[in-house]
């Protein structure tokens, strides 16, 4: 998922654009992998447009929403800046325009812009923070409440519309559509979500968040 809104962090939308300005995108179909797990991270990405998921594969074949990616925000940084395998794959939710950065035009832009440096940093911090965040409700937190963090972090616009479907939240909290689809029944019946066709609104995120 998208943890976090560039907007949360205090970031303005346009603040990786130099990482882009001077490289082509790349336009991907839907349900296109960008990159997979376990292999070797020579660079990260920059996503113009569209939507991306990153997730985790298991040997036996299953598979667990990690991320959600908007416009605007980078992905697949952690493991190229740590030199590490890529801790999960990434593949297209919808059509995307998806700008690719190396190590080199990584490492030009960070040394002209201090700046974008510091913002780097504040971003990754807090994807491990949320990251972190997310294992411990995976593991002693009630499906009802993984559901409702997890739905608290995704970004939302001014009506407190989300965009997302009932089988990416169940993979994403580990627990069964059916489960996530009675969740959401009760939450609407409360008056305090309203569910829609791909979207979900948050009525009462305050209410939500208590909750």
């Amino acid at each position: 998922m998208e943890y976090f809104s560039l907007q949360e962090l205090g970031l303005p939308r346009d603040i990786w654009q130099p990482f882009a300005r001077s490289h082509r995108s790349t336009h991907y179909a839907a349900g296109q992998l960008i990159y997979l797990q376990d292999t070797l991270a020579d660079g990260f990405y920059y996503l113009k447009s569209g939507r991306v998921n990153a997730f985790l594969s298991s040997e036996e074949g299953d598979e667990k929403v990690l991320a959600v990616y908007q416009a605007g925000n980078l992905f697949g940084e952690a493991s190229f800046f740590n030199e590490m395998p890529r801790i999960s794959s990434a593949v297209t939710v919808t059509e995307c325009d998806i700008v690719f950065i190396s190590r080199e035009s990584a490492t030009k832009e960070l040394a002209e812009n201090p700046q974008l440096a510091l913002a780097l940093l504040k971003y990754l911090a807090r994807t491990v923070w949320m990251l972190s965040n997310h294992v411990d409700g995976m593991a002693f937190r009630p499906a009802e409440e993984r559901i409702i963090r997890y739905l608290l972090t995704l970004p939302r616009d001014e009506s407190g519309t989300v965009v997302c479907t009932q089988e990416e939240i169940a993979s994403a909290v580990s627990t069964s559509r059916v489960t996530v689809s009675r969740v959401l029944n009760r939450l609407a019946r409360q008056g305090l979500v309203r569910t829609g066709y791909g979207t979900l609104q948050l009525l009462s995120p305050e209410r939500l968040n208590q909750l």
